[in-house]
């Protein structure tokens, strides 16, 4: 068999679009990042750098996002859980743990819900279960509608402060302006049809029951995306999960604590059998 190719920023058509990637490391199960809205791969260099070593690592820009242009599509939850399928399908990859956060966590959560058996494993940060409320979901169709009038400036700013914990945003301003960076390269068009696409995704609550391979779930002590009581729910209801709280960290806690994140991670896939290479 053909001997994947390893590196950085890899290509690979997947689902009608050239999906990018990366893939470091060596290990039996690979570990799958899938990054926040709206951010790409780069989010997980911190933990790719950290652990490569010791496993298989492979972060992907989800379509439309990072180097996984995709301008034409109508971008949906369902659509992106296909496409991680179909990504695996395409490395021949039978299983992976597969590490989400925020709208990273939906599509993990919307994948499972479809194809159980794909996974080893899930890491679920700094994300929810449920769907926008209809409140929520008129509020996103509003913030489109000023998007289109006004432009995205303001919105970009104002997600960037309310992602970061508020002594982040004062004490780690490079590491803000590099997520600033990776936010203002999306288009547009990107940041409307990935707002529509979180308004109209289903929820996944009522199937967390069924869900029974080892589960990991992170969570920034002042999130306010995606507070930890939607964490504390998720662990609630996923038999046998493992909750971890990380202080002074809102919605990026692996950007913003990322020391105490990998410690978190690292026991974590140390836990299970036959992740990592012999």
């Amino acid at each position: 068999m053909e001997t994947p190719t390893k590196g950085y920023n890899l290509s690979i058509a997947v689902n009608n679009f050239n999906l990018s990637y990366d893939d470091v490391g060596e290990g039996n199960i690979p570990i799958i990042f899938l990054h926040g809205y709206p951010f790409d791969k780069t989010m997980w260099l911190g933990q790719l750098d950290f652990l490569k070593l010791s496993y298989r690592l492979i972060a992907c820009d989800i379509r439309g996002f990072g180097e996984s242009k995709d301008e034409e599509s109508a971008l949906s939850i369902d659509m992106f859980g296909d496409d991680l399928i179909q990504f695996m399908d395409q490395l021949n990859i039978d299983k992976a743990v597969v590490c989400g956060l925020s709208m990273g966590g939906f599509i993990a959560l919307n994948a499972h819900q479809k194809f159980p058996n794909r996974f080893e494993s899930l890491i679920l940060c700094d994300t929810q279960c449920i769907a926008d409320t209809a409140e929520g979901k008129a509020k996103r169709y509003a913030t489109i509608d000023e998007i289109i009038e006004n432009g995205v400036t303001s919105f970009n700013e104002g997600f960037i402060k309310k992602v970061f914990h508020k002594d982040s945003l004062t004490e780690k301003k490079e590491l803000v302006e590099q997520l600033r960076g990776v936010v203002f390269s999306n288009s547009e068009q990107i940041i409307i049809h990935g707002l529509v696409a979180l308004a109209e995704r289903s929820e996944s609550c009522s199937t967390l029951s069924e869900i029974t391979v080892p589960t990991l779930i992170i969570c920034g002590r002042e999130d306010i995306v995606t507070p930890l009581s939607e964490s504390e729910f998720m662990n609630a209801n996923i038999k046998g999960s493992i909750l971890k709280v990380i202080d002074k960290a809102g919605h990026v806690s692996n950007l913003e604590q990322p020391e105490v994140f990998n410690i978190h991670l690292s026991e974590f896939l140390a836990s299970l059998n036959g992740v990592g290479g012999e």
